[in-house]
């Protein structure tokens, strides 16, 4: 039997995650795996703001068009790069266990929180929902673009660029960095991406190989990561804005459901949340609560000189 070809991104990352990944279906399923690493837009356009240039898909793209043409059996994501729609003939077929979703504060050790942070600090990074809710948190903060893979970032900081640097948890525990980690800071300050520390197994739709892919999944973090991605979708969240949204689940099989849109300068922050049973539904619900109360406003602002 020919190996199962997993497409990844070729950052240090993504291999890491994919490899773990492949480890699990070899001990599950019972066969063997090939990587197949990929470069994709995002990864090369390391001085480009990604809004600008399209946003999340650019991170997915080649990899799904290495399933559709068949280089690739199955791909490997972190479900926060993911866009809002799968292309046809596509399916998200498997999430394992999430992994801490909470952001982090990086800072080399000189300071122990972002409340610690003295005014002025620079800090890097290249989320606009970070530098958002940031500037919201700590408008004396002095907020400046950075990209790149994770251990470049925390070169960066090495080096004196910036003060602190702001990075997801789950990255650093998957790269066995966790000793970076500052503060790890919560969502009630800091809310996280849609899908941040789960990893997303996409596949052609249909066929067998999708259905035994499903035997890895963490049913507590799908039905987190599916009011999220619905509540995504109703916001048609697309390009990289300032969007968070962070499902946990509660007793009983219900979830809470917290969410937020705001304005790039953080100047506004509009949130709103809910808890369900369904998952879909509670996502749809609290993006309804979100555009009733402002955040369509905010959204079509900032689509406004991309659509032009």
């Amino acid at each position: 039997m020919n190996p199962l070809r997993i497409a990844t991104r070729a950052s240090q990352l993504a291999l890491t995650q994919t490899r773990w990944v492949a480890r699990r279906i070899e001990e599950r399923l019972g066969v063997t795996t090939e990587l197949v690493p990929l470069r994709t837009t995002g990864d090369r356009l390391t001085d480009v703001s990604l809004a600008k240039m399209g946003g999340k898909g650019l991170f997915v793209k080649e990899l799904e068009e290495a399933l559709l043409d068949g280089r690739a059996d199955l791909a490997v994501h972190s479900a926060k790069d993911l866009p809002a729609r799968v292309p046809e003939g596509l399916a998200l077929v498997a999430f394992p266990e999430r992994a801490d979703p909470r952001d982090a504060l990086a800072a080399g050790g000189r300071f122990a929180s972002v409340a610690a942070l003295p005014p002025g600090a620079r800090i890097g990074t290249g989320s606009a929902r970070r530098a958002a809710q940031l500037q919201a948190w700590r408008p004396d903060l002095a907020i400046e673009p950075l990209r790149g893979n994770v251990p470049t970032r925390l070169q960066r900081l090495a080096e004196g660029r910036f003060d602190a640097v702001i990075l997801a948890c789950a990255g650093l525990d998957r790269l066995e960095l966790a000793a970076h980690v500052d503060e790890r800071i919560a969502p009630e300050r800091l809310l996280p991406a849609i899908g941040q520390g789960v990893l997303a197994i996409e596949a052609r739709g249909g066929g067998a190989l999708a259905g035994d892919l499903a035997a890895l999944t963490h049913a507590d973090s799908a039905r987190a990561l599916a009011a999220e991605r619905a509540l995504l979708v109703r916001l048609e969240g697309d390009c990289n804005v300032p969007l968070a949204g962070y499902a946990e689940p509660l007793a009983g099989g219900r979830l809470r459901l917290r969410a937020l849109v705001a304005s790039p300068d953080g100047a506004r922050l509009v949130r709103a949340e809910g808890e369900g049973d369904e998952p879909e539904a509670l996502g749809r619900r609290v993006g309804d609560e979100l555009l009733a109360a402002g955040a369509g406003a905010i959204l079509a602002a900032l689509r406004g000189p991309a659509a032009g």
